[in-house]
């Protein structure tokens, strides 16, 4: 499912318009770049007035691709409801939400290119963390985790990098049904589960063990 946009009510705020506009500049990325060119061109078929495009968009480029990767929040969101999440196993549903994501992007994957290339140069760094982080903490969410330990920074962070990979590995991936993509998508999601359960493994051995403190405590504290 593409990220489809929205419909535009009669008098529809900027972020309205925000979130309508955004798939479409999507498709004319792909040609003209993250540009005024490509906002424009969206503008006009939504019928929406350019100056006010650009006021919906005043950080430029970046906020464009901001935008449409909400849309394809959206777009997953979709595809997953809660219902056909729900019977599916926790590797099940990160599987699929990931894979929901890049069908989103299929149909603009040039403009995927090139809204990563944008986002590699130094000084996006921290918006293309953050929406790195975004997306993962969707995905998690989405999938029921509830964790507010380490265990929900150590997640998200895993896997915002398992999906930025599987990404370069999308852009150039011709195979037969990304073929490519999903059995490389499968191997580190592999990764990450053997490495969930050794650590959770290492957990409950690390309960089980002895406290030093409390042995030093009762040295000097003998028990009556």
């Amino acid at each position: 499912m593409s990220a489809q946009p929205p419909a535009l009510p009669a008098d529809p705020t900027l972020d309205e318009i925000r979130a309508a506009l955004a798939p479409r500049v999507a498709a004319h990325a792909s040609f003209d770049g993250w540009n005024a060119v490509a906002l424009a061109r969206a503008a006009g078929e939504l019928g929406v007035d350019a100056d006010i495009a650009r006021l919906a968009f005043p950080g430029g480029g970046v906020e464009m691709i901001d935008a449409w990767f909400a849309a394809i929040d959206r777009a997953m969101e979709m595809a997953l409801p809660p219902e056909k999440l729900g019977a599916m196993k926790v590797r099940e549903k990160i599987t699929a939400l990931v894979l929901a994501r890049i069908d989103a992007a299929t149909p603009h994957r040039e403009a995927l290119r090139r809204a990563l290339a944008i986002l590699a140069m130094p000084q996006n760094a921290a918006t293309a963390l953050r929406l790195g982080w975004r997306a993962a903490d969707h995905m998690w969410r989405l999938a029921g985790d509830t964790a507010t330990d380490y265990n929900h920074y150590s997640k998200r962070a895993i896997l915002s990098g398992v999906y930025g990979a599987t990404l370069m590995v999308f852009l150039n991936d011709e195979s037969a049904g990304l073929a490519e993509t999903r059995g490389f998508l499968s191997r580190r999601i592999d990764g990450v589960m053997r490495f969930e359960k050794t650590k959770a493994q290492f957990l409950a051995r690390r309960e089980r063990m002895p406290s030093l403190s409390r042995f030093i405590g009762r040295l000097r504290y003998p028990a009556l």
